[in-house]
């Protein structure tokens, strides 16, 4: 018997559709764990198709998620989440990766070299 793995992806698109403060602890908790970072990033994708088959795309909403998800997720999950955030042309998308940029998350993570 196998077991599934915890959080699954719809957990974490829930918490990541809400964002609320339990909800926000709940992710700074999968931030801790480098072993939960699949899951999250499975969570995020589940997330933004669902916000982009929806028939009203918040964008303010998904541009405020993406700028959280910036400025508090580790530097190893931003590359991660500027991929993800790239990998659609969908609105959703594009919102959520401009409330990434916002943030400066990536940039903190990796910061430009002086040449």
């Amino acid at each position: 018997m196998s077991s599934s793995p915890f959080p699954d992806r719809q957990t974490v698109a829930d918490k990541l559709a809400a964002l609320g403060e339990a909800d926000q602890s709940f992710l700074k908790l999968l931030f801790e764990n480098p072993q939960q970072d699949e899951a999250l990033a499975e969570g995020v994708f589940a997330y933004l198709d669902a916000a982009a088959k929806s028939r009203f795309l918040n964008s303010l909403k998904l541009e405020r998620c993406g700028e959280w998800l910036g400025n508090e997720a580790p530097g190893r999950v931003q590359v991660r989440l500027m991929e993800i955030a790239k990998s659609s042309q969908e609105p959703a998308y594009q919102a959520f990766q401009q409330g990434l940029k916002r943030s400066g998350g990536l940039e903190r993570a990796y910061p430009k070299a002086k040449v």
